[in-house]
């Protein structure tokens, strides 16, 4: 059985308008999007390579350009730092190791004050973070 045959083939130009505006808003939300802030820390860490890891559990403390110290995500006073630090080594069963990320302008009086806070915490081993080299500013030897 033979059905009738209804339906129409479009022989219109292609119109190039609605793809057009549809990219044009593309271009916008993509745009608009980049000025929206990112989360997060803005923390300079200098760069170097080959330099080893942590083999430990670790527990990572950030020191920003204006000494702020920040813990678990949150900015923390020295005295709730050190509390922290103690909790967190008294919580794990194997030695832990302190992860400094300092930002460039940390002076190394802070650096070695924040090392100082979690010896006495019970946290003997620090070690600094840093970028791999290529990116970000490398440390000339």
């Amino acid at each position: 059985m033979k059905f009738p045959r209804n339906a129409k083939i479009l022989h219109s130009p292609f119109e190039v308008a609605p793809f057009a505006a549809v990219f044009f808003l593309l271009v916008m939300m993509l745009m608009l999007g980049a000025l929206l802030p990112v989360p997060g820390l803005p923390i300079q860490l200098p760069g170097a390579a080959g330099l080893p890891g942590a083999d430990q559990p670790t527990v990572a403390v950030a020191v920003d350009a204006s000494g702020r110290y920040y813990f678990a995500n949150q900015v923390v006073s020295e005295g709730q730092l050190e509390n922290d630090l103690r909790v967190a080594a008294k919580k794990s069963r194997e030695p832990l190791t302190l992860v400094i990320y300092a930002d460039r302008a940390v002076t190394y009086d802070q650096l070695i004050h924040l090392t100082l806070l979690a010896t006495n915490a019970g946290i003997y081993n620090a070690v600094g973070a840093t970028l791999p080299r290529g990116l970000g500013n490398p440390v000339e030897p």
